[in-house]
């Protein structure tokens, strides 16, 4: 591979940033909403939906998706809009 590959390569890299949605436990919304949402806006199937609620309810939050920002940012939006605590790192 010649410099320039590897140099456009790196680049590439750079521009392409994986970034996570992380959900945070709050006092209020259910189990069984938090498990909804996450089907529905995070194409979780139920058993991962389930298994981040419980990690959420434990630890205090969980990466409930992982891409770039233009894939993640309409799931935050989703989230926030049913009251939930998310963000983006």
């Amino acid at each position: 591979m010649s410099t320039k590959e590897l140099e456009q390569v790196e680049l590439k890299e750079q521009v392409v940033r994986q970034r996570e949605l992380i959900l945070h436990n709050d006092d209020f919304n259910t189990f069984e909403h938090v498990i909804n949402c996450l089907v529905s806006i995070c194409d979780h199937s139920e058993l991962q939906a389930e298994q981040c609620a419980y990690i959420v309810h434990h630890n205090g939050k969980c990466t409930v998706k992982a891409g770039v920002i233009e894939k993640l940012e309409p799931m935050y939006m989703a989230l926030k809009l049913q009251q939930l605590n998310a963000e983006i790192k």
